[in-house]
């Protein structure tokens, strides 16, 4: 697996932190051409090319909003410049941006966190297609989140929504786009990244920790391995797929 996307072009949005960028750096070191996409976290993408240069691949910035639709035809369109291809599409940018029970949500806060998490994705995700699909063995992975299964604990009630409005986004082009492109989703669990640092106490992530099976949270490495695997050839007859990646944190 090594070199198994040589010759490959991949767009991550959300590269500039955590699993964004544990992602970008994991398919880079498999051979592809990465878009390091970013949109407030331009130091972070900074670091996430450096580093995959810095181990030999290669890669490109792209800046925008993603719940712009200008902006998001300008951030495909520089990826394909850049490659001359896109094959890989890794749609993981998203944010609760801040936390409120649904009875305290204001239209505003509610209408910022779709387009961040679904919004946005259903526009990457269109402006890509005609690329994917000129390949023949284009691949879309979608990053969900615990909050799917859970619902919305602790004021991450539009959050949870709009993620669980991509899990059907991820089953509706699975049916859609093949066989040319394949679409899967990754499921994390409690991640030890940026994302916790900001919205998860300490004492909180303790729980979460003695609360999985396995004894411990995730690394975004953890989840990039996943979504490299879900990306390849290797995971050909995956189509609408949900891997959950939460140390069975669900067995019951």
């Amino acid at each position: 697996m090594e070199n198994d996307f040589a010759g490959r072009a991949a767009l991550v949005t959300g590269a500039g932190t955590g699993i964004g960028r544990a992602t970008a750096v994991a398919l880079a070191g498999r051979g592809a051409f990465v878009g390091v996409h970013y949109n407030n976290s331009a130091d972070g993408a900074a670091i996430t090319l450096e580093t995959i240069r810095e181990s030999g691949g290669d890669g490109v910035l792209v800046h925008g909003d993603i719940g712009d639709a200008d902006q998001v035809a300008a951030v495909v369109d520089k990826t394909v410049e850049a490659a001359g291809r896109l094959d890989i599409l890794v749609n993981n940018a998203g944010s609760p941006i801040e936390r409120a029970k649904i009875e305290d949500c204001s239209l505003a806060l509610w209408n910022q966190v779709i387009t961040t998490n679904l919004t946005g994705t259903f526009l990457v995700t269109q402006q890509a297609i005609a690329h994917l699909r000129k390949t023949g063995h284009g691949a879309i992975v979608n990053n969900l989140s615990l909050s799917v299964q859970t619902g919305g604990a602790n004021g991450a009630g539009a959050y949870a929504v709009a993620k669980g409005g991509l899990q059907v986004l991820t089953r509706t082009l699975a049916r859609e786009l093949a066989p040319e492109i394949r679409t899967n989703s990754v499921m994390p669990g409690v991640i030890e990244t940026e994302h916790h640092e900001q919205f998860t106490t300490p004492e909180r992530m303790a729980e979460y920790r003695k609360e999985t099976p396995v004894q411990r949270n995730g690394q975004a490495a953890e989840v990039a391995a996943t979504i490299a695997f879900l990306a390849s050839d290797a995971a050909s007859f995956l189509n609408g797929a949900i891997l959950d990646i939460n140390g069975g944190r669900f067995l019951r």
